[in-house]
């Protein structure tokens, strides 16, 4: 009986990991498809962004379920139960990153133009930055490395500098092009919810962290 529970608990488990993943996976395409659809000014690739977020939705409610059936038929304790907590705050906060990625999408028929403007070739690259972000942080948690998580915790002070830059950026553009004001303000929209991408990203990281090694990561930047 107790062998059958033991691989009873690590089934529910393998599956929350693969919810979670596939969670992830489906909020990397929809960053990348939404800041794809933005160079290119593609209005269908946007369409299909925002309707794809309702798969992440739809994940995230079948991963609660599957931490509530845990929980009541499992009863995980210490390391085991942090992972189960930590995998049911990831998928919210993983939802959330489908949210801004969908955002992204949002603006992109407010930004298409017959002349397309400069700065949208300088936010490609803080998108594939904070996708980064978002794959190598779920990579930690399938390998509950603590170490991956603290080094992505440290990339985000650098997708904050490249807001930064790239703030000045449109706001020197906007000056310069008054007739460009309106798209502008947009980008600036699409750039604050990369950043905000980022700083998820860096939430999981905390997360993956604490369930790695029963530690908060503030707690041992504090002792350092």
């Amino acid at each position: 009986m107790a062998e059958h529970t033991v691989k009873a608990f690590d089934e529910d488990i393998g599956r929350l990991r693969g919810l979670i993943s596939q969670m992830g996976g489906l909020a990397e395409q929809a960053i990348e498809g939404a800041m794809r659809s933005l160079q290119r000014g593609d209005l269908e690739l946007a369409a299909q962004v925002r309707a794809a977020d309702k798969q992440i939705d739809i994940i995230e409610a079948e991963v609660e379920r599957l931490v509530v059936r845990i929980i009541a038929l499992r009863a995980p304790m210490a390391n085991d139960l942090r992972e189960v907590v930590a995998a049911l705050k990831i998928a919210a906060v993983v939802e959330r990153i489908g949210d801004y990625a969908k955002n992204i999408a949002k603006r992109v028929p407010l930004i298409e133009s017959e002349h397309r403007i400069d700065p949208i070739s300088v936010i490609q690259a803080m998108g594939r930055m904070a996708a980064e972000m978002v794959h190598d942080v779920l990579d930690a948690f399938a390998a509950r490395d603590a170490a991956a998580a603290v080094e992505i915790c440290e990339r985000d002070t650098a997708l904050d500098d490249f807001y930064d830059a790239i703030f000045r950026t449109l706001v020197t553009h906007m000056v310069e092009n008054p007739k460009t004001i309106s798209e502008v303000a947009h980008l600036l929209f699409v750039a604050k919810n990369l950043e905000r991408i980022g700083d998820h990203a860096t939430n999981v990281a905390e997360m993956v962290y604490f369930a790695a090694t029963g530690t908060q990561l503030a707690d041992r930047e504090k002792g350092e």
